[in-house]
């Protein structure tokens, strides 16, 4: 499994696609937190806190995410290299496992700069270090579990094609349903004496809990359970192709 890690994080950093959605990722960020006029703007605030990035950071990692898992499988496939992978010495279990596994750790480096954010912030703030630390590590906590429910997404999708763009596209579109379509679908009438029920289902209730700084056990037992059956279906996939199944 170390290989597989390994190999996935040194093939995205070996690429310029890796670092211009990195770096696109971090000039949003930048942009609307510290040079674009309105709410999201930390000098226009009045106030010490980075609430900015985890309103906007959701948004971005629809698209981010997405481009670092979309050539794990269809990369691949597209290579002619799955087959020889499935004939190596490794389980379902550990080949998916590295290849998400080493796209959160990606995440996790393209929002290592934002705590500059946070530090910049806490010098500005009146007192200095006038910024609630908890809550701050907290939503930091909740977009990290975020970014790896859309990077368990993103395995799946890559799994469905052999083209890297169609694999974007797949679970750009899943990630968005997971993350605001069960809010859309509590918000329909004929769900309304079950309209919380229908809203929990989905990824943002959960994220906007953490981001509050509450880390809550069921919380963190919904975004568990969300990336294993993400996982679970990407294992399923993988073990009909190498049955012979389920081409695309």
């Amino acid at each position: 499994m170390f290989f597989i890690f390994k190999k996935e994080v040194a093939s995205f950093f070996s690429s310029l696609t890796g670092y211009i959605a990195v770096g696109v990722f971090l000039l949003l960020c930048s942009w609307f937190l510290w040079l674009s006029p309105g709410e999201l703007n930390v000098l226009s605030a009045g106030y010490a806190n980075i609430d900015g990035l985890f309103f906007i950071a959701p948004w971005l990692f629809l698209f981010l995410a997405p481009a670092i898992t979309m050539r794990s499988f269809a990369e691949e496939r597209k290579a002619g290299t799955m087959e020889m992978l499935l004939t190596h010495p490794l389980t379902e279990v550990q080949l998916i496992a590295g290849k998400f596994l080493a796209a959160v750790t990606v995440v996790a480096v393209s929002l290592l700069p934002t705590l500059l954010y946070f530090y910049t912030v806490s010098d500005l703030g009146n007192p200095v270090g006038n910024i609630d630390s908890g809550a701050t590590w907290g939503a930091l906590i909740g977009l990290l579990l975020l970014a790896a429910c859309y990077a368990a997404v993103g395995i799946f999708a890559s799994l469905l094609t052999d083209s890297q763009l169609v694999a974007f596209l797949l679970a750009a579109a899943m990630c968005f349903f997971i993350y605001l379509g069960f809010d859309g679908l509590a918000a329909l009438p004929y769900v309304k004496n079950i309209n919380s029920v229908v809203a929990n289902l989905g990824v943002s209730q959960h994220y906007k809990s953490i981001s509050r700084g509450v880390v809550d056990l069921r919380d963190m037992a919904y975004f568990a359970g969300v990336i294993a059956v993400f996982l679970a279906a990407a294992r399923l996939k993988l073990r009909a192709r190498a049955w012979g199944r389920w081409k695309f």
